[in-house]
């Protein structure tokens, strides 16, 4: 048996003032977890490693080992006129920046002065502690 195996599970990610930043039952589609690919922190693995079918569990983590620390070179000053004339900017919208290889990297506006734009393309969690609360559906 190799060490590599998935595990399908309704998560909700919860902030620190209790709010809950996303959930997969609102979509209804469990996400699917990688144990041994590298995909995930050797925190957050160790947290799963043993989860079987139907096993409930609440695990709190930093920063570091959830989304990963706010990096500043992610965030980046762009003039007004690198957007749509008529999209609507303002801190908190979320933009789309085309990625390599055709993918999309979301970016939060932060801040406008004049013609200059703050976006930010850190993972919209990083940099915070989460907690998140896990109900295993099926191990792959």
């Amino acid at each position: 048996m190799s060490d590599l195996r998935s595990i399908l599970c309704h998560m909700n990610i919860v902030l620190e003032d209790g709010s809950t930043a996303d959930s997969t039952k609102a979509s209804g589609k469990p996400a699917r977890l990688n144990i041994g690919d590298d995909t995930l922190s050797p925190a957050f693995e160790s947290q799963i490693a043993n989860l079987v079918e139907g096993d409930k569990h609440s695990f709190t983590l930093g920063a570091g080992d959830a989304f990963g620390e706010s990096n500043p070179d992610a965030i980046h000053h762009m003039g007004r006129s690198k957007f749509p004339a008529d999209m609507s900017l303002e801190p908190g919208v979320i933009v789309s920046f085309g990625g390599p290889g055709g993918s999309e990297i979301p970016g939060i506006v932060r801040e406008l002065a004049g013609d200059s734009v703050t976006v930010d393309l850190n993972h919209p969690l990083a940099g915070r502690t989460v907690t998140f609360e896990l109900e295993v559906v099926q191990v792959l």
